[in-house]
């Protein structure tokens, strides 16, 4: 064995990855192997996505790359694209040894084998979900390893910062049980299995000693939280717990359904105080009949009556979602019944996809498929509305007081015309922006001159640039510990 061993871990995805790659670093870091961002490790581990076809290019484009950057060619994949391809991948890509999720409590010994080039067969595919119980309250007692650490024992911490942001994510579960027809997450995912609120709070003190104020909640379904405990209203008693741990400022929670929204999570996430009142909700389209063809629930007036129902409590609450264009059989008439909803919406942020199939999924199955170039079509044509309806919600915003943590502070070139009063640049984000999707709020005047990441500081909007703010600061609310 090396005396020393060096590993890059390159992270693709959403946030979930981002949690899984610093327990992957606090696997490998606890075994002796020394991270660094260099490209002449002697491993490069490649984090990748699988979710969607661009998803699916950029993992593969980012391991050819590190294989080409690397001195030792030693390149590792492991995340969903590996996951979900397996052996298929591993032939179609020379380059890089795949590993599976099963890997990953060995993945330390794995890099070993991969140093001494001892052969690794890669793993075939299988749908994870067949692992576990169906019914949710039997699964906290299996014993397969779901990628959760500690779920079968007692409260522990394994993970390692990667950067030294304001912000982090913590991972309320894993898996789906939902069966969306056009989604193939929960067959490399597996079934849904909620962490025990012991770990999710051991994890939110450990965080917020290493620094962080604001926690983002994910999972792949948020709502869901607590069925397998038996308890559908584990998260209102979670989230009062998490907004009151020392050094927390806020705490943002992702990923809603909202056919599973209860009127008891709306009230908790807008009366909170700590937990801002925003609301990723995943709607994906508005036409009923679209929706019963993704194997989903809802239509305008539900949507909308949902959304009057948070704007009573909170009316300043941020909103985003996604939607899909060009879905099998979608009409005219269910196009337009999506757009009217848009306008009506008044969301703060929507993601715009146009559909195409998905290995194994049953929207692959369905007739009545749309030329593609008509799906791009349709994806520009909405797009284009969405980009005009967000323009006039941020300007909405203009004039109000927002709540803003910094992320980051960069000072400005001498001579540098574009500075902001010839001060630092202060960003951040206001409690209806979540990090890297929703836009940011740039803070100006001579009250910014002194801020820090992680300060929170009461501002007023004095502008607004596409989705983005400029605000005013008017005094400090929170400074980071």
């Amino acid at each position: 064995m090396p005396a020393s061993r060096s590993v890059h871990l390159v992270t693709l995805g959403c946030a979930r990855n981002d949690v899984d790659s610093e327990e992957l670093a606090a696997r490998m870091a606890g075994a002796g192997w020394q991270l660094t961002d260099s490209e002449n490790a002697d491993v490069t581990v490649v984090n990748t996505c699988g979710f969607v076809d661009a998803a699916k290019k950029d993992s593969v484009d980012a391991l050819l790359a590190a294989a080409e950057a690397s001195p030792s060619g030693k390149v590792v994949a492991v995340g969903c694209l590996a996951e979900r391809y397996g052996a298929e991948l591993a032939e179609a890509l020379p380059e890089a040894v795949v590993l599976s999720f099963d890997d990953y409590a060995e993945i330390d010994q794995r890099l070993d084998d991969v140093l001494a080039q001892r052969p690794l067969v890669p793993h075939t595919p299988r749908d994870r979900r067949t692992l576990l119980p169906v019914t949710p309250v039997q699964r906290p007692a299996a014993s397969v390893d779901v990628g959760i650490p500690g779920h079968a024992g007692g409260p522990q911490v394994l993970r390692r910062r990667l950067d030294d942001s304001p912000v982090a994510p913590l991972k309320l579960a894993s898996g789906c049980d939902r069966r969306c027809s056009f989604c193939a997450i929960p067959s490399f995912r597996g079934a849904f299995v909620s962490r025990p609120v012991g770990e999710v709070l051991a994890e939110a003190h450990w965080l917020a000693a290493h620094g962080v104020r604001e926690l983002v909640l994910v999972s792949e379904n948020s709502t869901s939280y607590g069925k397998d405990f038996g308890d559908l209203r584990a998260l209102e008693s979670l989230l009062p717990q998490l907004a009151a741990v020392d050094g927390i400022a806020r705490v943002r929670l992702t990923y809603l359904q909202p056919a599973e929204l209860r009127p008891s999570l709306v009230d908790v996430m807008t009366s909170t105080p700590g937990v801002v009142p925003y609301f990723d909700l995943s709607f994906q389209h508005a036409s009923a009949t679209v929706l019963r063809r993704m194997r989903r629930f809802g239509d305008p007036e539900s949507f909308l009556g949902l959304l009057a129902r948070i704007r009573d409590r909170v009316p300043e609450a941020g909103v985003r979602s996604n939607v899909i264009v060009g879905f099998p059989g979608e009409t005219a008439a269910e196009l337009a019944e999506l757009e009217e909803f848009l306008q009506r919406a008044r969301l703060d942020v929507v993601g715009v996809f146009g559909y195409s199939d998905e290995d194994g999924t049953h929207a692959a199955t369905l007739p009545d498929k749309i030329d593609p170039d008509e799906v791009a079509d349709r994806e520009a044509r909405v797009s284009r509305l969405v980009d005009e309806l967000l323009v006039q919600r941020a300007d909405e915003r203009v004039g109000s007081i927002v709540d803003v943590l910094v992320d980051r502070v960069v000072t400005a070139a001498a001579g540098d015309d574009d500075a902001p009063n010839d001060g630092p640049d202060v960003e951040g984000r206001a409690d209806h922006q979540a990090p890297e999707v929703d836009g940011t709020t740039l803070l100006r005047g001579p009250a910014a001159a002194n801020l820090q990441p992680g300060n929170v500081i009461r501002a007023r909007v004095v502008a607004a640039d596409g989705i983005d703010l400029v605000a005013e600061p008017v005094g400090i609310t929170g400074v980071a510990s």
